[in-house]
């Protein structure tokens, strides 16, 4: 149960920058209702040292994590550092969470979307449904409509 003694713990994938997309992840959290969550990326000081010390700390960053949610939209302005962030993830057994690009009219990467145990849309509830669902194993108990016609 995510509660504010047990928030979830995430990691929002980065480029070592934030943009609107990034913000956007922590306004959806932000505005969902007694939903709790404890973020572990730092975009920002990119380390010194290139290629091998960003990664080394992106490793640290994920490390406490519970669930990895990434944007599309990032994979587009740095494919290998976010693919990286997501074969990190699935190898440390931590589930990916990708968010298609906002507005989603752009086709999602092969490569990135093998990697996802699910993709969502820009939704706060599919997000946090997505979260307590691959992060905390919870049931969502989500139910969806469907309409059709008898004839």
């Amino acid at each position: 149960m995510i509660s504010q003694s047990d928030p979830v713990r995430i990691f929002v994938g980065h480029y070592w920058q934030t943009d609107d997309d990034y913000l956007r992840v922590f306004e959806y959290l932000e505005s969902a209702r007694n939903f709790f969550y404890a973020n572990s990326s730092r975009p920002e000081p990119r380390p010194d040292g290139g290629r091998e010390a960003e990664r080394e700390e992106l490793r640290r960053q994920i490390a406490p994590a519970e669930a990895v949610i990434l944007v599309a939209s990032h994979h587009r302005r740095a494919p290998e550092l976010i693919e990286f962030q997501a074969r990190f993830a699935k190898a440390a057994k931590k589930p990916v969470i990708l968010m298609m690009s906002f507005g989603g009219t752009s086709v999602i990467a092969r490569d990135l979307q093998v990697l996802a145990d699910t993709t969502i849309d820009w939704s706060e509830r599919a997000l946090t449904q997505a979260l307590r669902r691959y992060a905390r194993k919870e049931d969502t108990a989500r139910w969806d409509t469907i309409d059709f016609k008898l004839d």
